[in-house]
């Protein structure tokens, strides 16, 4: 088991009134859910750990004392912290990067640990490495200084940092997700961290254990890392209405995360936001469907609980039902493991009512169910008190159809996949128009990706595709490709300001910066010459 009290100032403390979280293995959530979660209770109630317990980790939990105490820790740190040379901040990404990788098979073990599954965890491992790799680091540099010479001045951009940033990942992907939180440090910021209360152990694991030291090793003052576990409300209430806050970023659903900028704008604060999904993924009639189809099956990585995986696909009408076929055949291959099997790509749904909500309105519109449909046991065996839900293939005919299915149109967290075929208008220019059509009209826009080989239909999907963070081609939808952003988007995906998110990027504002060789300053910035001076007689 692991022991993480409170981190801040650089100092160990102990929670508000000595209170912990505790996190159970998920081994025995998937064994007997009533068990883990009356084991939970018993142990945050202050209760004895007792020797068969499978419990994770415990963590001590903060109460508004602690958090003022964080916030004021990286206020105080924050401009020795912005002044360390920018080549030492990104060494911290370069170090992180080795102690990563050092220490992936422990860090993907607890991951599953967590209840991941275990494909799904290595995609979560090397998603974190790449962002922190050597190529990632290079982009970043150039990102972060640009600068020009010209005649009798230097000319700098420069991106400085925000302050101190308040990071609230999300609760169904925290320990990947929280790792963004290096980037922000590397930026210059001093980091306030949340570890929800329900998967705190591994936001624990990556900062504590890997960052903390290394932040000592570079020489960073006290109060630039601070790590606390609280509940959601009270820690985001905080940030919101604490002076000591410049930057909330903010993990969540689309209406509470459009909420909180609305606030923090009020008080000046700046809100980054990471916020639902609904990507599409199209595939053309030149495409290769063998590729294809396994890349729509990414939308049932950890049963469809990720918000950057495909949630609905579009085939063009001519290579349809072989698309469907093959689609068909790999869902088949799908099936429920534990998350330390080798195949473990699915996850338990604990709430399924929105499911079968979605699927009944899907069915009686129209759709047709092509696999699944049911709630199953661990063997697969269709079972109404299952763990899991079976992965789901919906078609649906036509784009007018598609656009009126919640199924569709709104985000989904549970393995239910709708493939939209569009009717074949005869003109494929016309067809791909419709489909970009389409595809613009998502409200929502983390990444979109495309099947095909024609280089014009290429062409037209990556220049006139506007909606999303990331578009990817002939590639996997879910895969990172540093030094491309891994995360934001437009729309409910990110907001009005909303665009893909580089946190090294985002949690920094950009200031141009003008070093002149100190000429006469009308002559030197406007060209003009002192005119004659006149003498009247």
């Amino acid at each position: 088991m692991k022991d993480y009290r409170l981190y801040v100032g650089g100092q160990d403390m102990n929670g508000v009134g000595g209170g912990n979280v505790h996190a159970v293995h998920a081994r025995l959530m998937l064994d007997d859910v009533l068990t883990a979660v009356s084991l939970k209770r018993r142990l945050d109630k202050g209760g004895d750990i007792l020797p068969d317990d499978e419990v994770l980790s415990r963590c001590a939990l903060a109460g508004p004392e602690q958090l003022q105490a964080a916030a004021e820790a990286a206020h105080e740190a924050k401009q020795a912290w912005a002044a360390v040379p920018l080549e030492r901040r990104l060494g911290l990404l370069a170090r992180f990067h080795q102690e990563l990788a050092r220490r992936a098979g422990e860090f993907i073990e607890l991951l599953i640990a967590e209840g991941h599954p275990r494909r799904f965890a290595e995609i979560e491992a090397t998603s974190i490495l790449d962002a922190t790799g050597p190529e990632a680091i290079d982009f970043y540099r150039r990102q972060l200084v640009q600068e020009v010479a010209t005649p009798g001045r230097h000319l700098k951009l420069v991106r400085k940092p925000d302050g101190v940033v308040g990071l609230n990942p999300p609760q169904n992907a925290a320990t990947t997700n929280s790792a963004v939180g290096v980037c922000v440090l590397a930026a210059g910021n001093t980091l306030v961290l949340r570890a929800p209360q329900g998967c705190p152990t591994g936001v624990h694991f990556l900062f504590r254990e890997l960052v903390a030291p290394l932040l000592d090793e570079i020489g960073a003052p006290p109060g630039t890392l601070n790590i606390i576990t609280a509940p959601t409300a009270l820690t985001l209430r905080h940030w919101i209405d604490s002076p000591l806050i410049d930057d909330v970023f903010y993990f969540g659903d689309s209406t509470r995360g459009l909420a909180i900028a609305q606030e923090c704008m009020a008080k000046s604060t700046k809100p980054i936001l990471e916020l639902a999904g609904n990507d599409g993924l199209v595939v053309w009639r030149d495409a290769d469907l063998a590729h294809a189809a396994r890349a729509l099956t990414e939308s049932f990585i950890g049963s469809g609980q990720v918000c950057l995986v495909p949630k609905f696909g579009i085939v063009h009408p001519a290579v349809a039902d072989e698309l469907l076929a093959r689609l068909l055949d790999e869902v088949a291959r799908i099936r429920p493991t534990r998350p330390d099997d080798d195949a473990a790509w699915l996850s338990p749904v604990m709430k399924s009512e929105r499911y079968f909500e979605f699927l009944t309105e899907a069915v009686r519109s129209g759709a047709s169910v092509l696999a699944g449909g049911h709630r199953c046991d661990l063997d697969g065996d269709q079972d109404e008190a299952g763990s899991f839900i079976e992965p789901t293939v919906l078609r649906v005919n036509g784009l007018e159809l598609a656009d009126s299915i919640r199924a569709v149109r709104e985000e989904t967290f549970f393995p239910l996949l709708p493939i939209v075929v569009p009717d074949d208008p005869g003109d494929d220019e016309k067809l791909f128009s419709a489909v970009l059509e389409f595809l613009n009209g998502n409200r929502y826009g983390l990444r979109n990706s495309l099947w095909a080989r024609d280089k014009g239909v290429i062409d037209r999907f990556c220049a006139e595709l506007s909606v999303g963070g990331l578009l990817k081609v002939n590639d996997s939808h879910i895969g990172t490709v540093a030094p491309l952003p891994a995360h934001g988007g437009t729309g409910l995906s990110g907001g009005p300001f909303g665009e893909a998110n580089l946190p090294i990027i985002s949690t920094t504002h950009l200031q141009g910066i003008s070093v002149a060789a100190g000429d006469d300053p009308r002559e030197s910035a406007y060209g003009l010459r002192p005119r004659p001076t006149t003498h009247q007689s």
